[in-house]
């Protein structure tokens, strides 16, 4: 049995669209952080860094959602992998940006205790993130083909991109400032994957 992990809005909302889009049997198991859940006994021994997702699978435990993502397009959903080379290079360096520059971005928002002790320190980094966010959405909108960002299929970078994608107002973004990613949201929005998702957890 695969088990999943989540909290709603958060990225490992990524993972179930991924699983969606393949109507893989599994149980979703949501997790509530105003009770500090991920901090738990219970689940620290299963994700000891008490974040979100946590993938379980005959296998093992996975962590880190694009490693999940990876496995679930190498193993559950093969539909979610491009078909050429070029464009599987072009989903993972899509991916390592979202991990490693997009996220980061928007953490800086809630987060600065990870990078700062200062309280200016944290109150810069949160100024920050509209134009941090705002960059980001500029260089994601030169990659994207369309309607979704490697054509007319969706890829486990499209899942990636979706979670942080919602987070954009709150951020002080305006996603119709970007004509390719509002119509790529607005596609990627509508698929059954992500309709079930919203009907399963509560997910704006």
């Amino acid at each position: 049995m695969i088990r999943l992990h989540f909290a709603p809005n958060t990225i490992a909302m990524a993972a179930m669209v991924a699983l969606e889009e393949g109507d893989v049997h599994y149980a979703a198991l949501q997790l509530d952080f105003a009770k500090s859940d991920q901090q738990s006994t219970g689940y620290l021994a299963i994700n000891p860094k008490g974040r979100v997702p946590s993938l379980e699978t005959p296998q093992g435990t996975l962590t880190e959602v694009g490693a999940i993502l990876e496995y679930i397009a190498d193993t559950l959903v093969p539909a979610l992998k491009p078909m050429d080379a070029w464009h599987a290079a072009k989903m993972r360096e899509m991916m390592f940006y979202l991990g490693s520059t997009m996220h980061v971005n928007h953490a800086h928002k809630f987060r600065g205790h990870r990078w700062a002790n200062t309280q200016s320190a944290m109150e810069d980094m949160t100024s920050k993130v509209p134009e941090t966010m705002a960059a980001s959405c500029a260089y994601v909108e030169d990659q994207i083909e369309g309607p979704l960002l490697f054509g007319s299929q969706p890829t486990i970078a499209d899942c990636y991109l979706l979670p942080i994608a919602t987070w954009l107002a709150g951020d002080g973004v305006d996603i119709t400032d970007y004509p390719k990613l509002t119509t790529w949201f607005e596609t990627i929005s509508a698929r059954p994957s992500v309709q079930a998702v919203k009907t399963k957890s509560g997910w704006i």
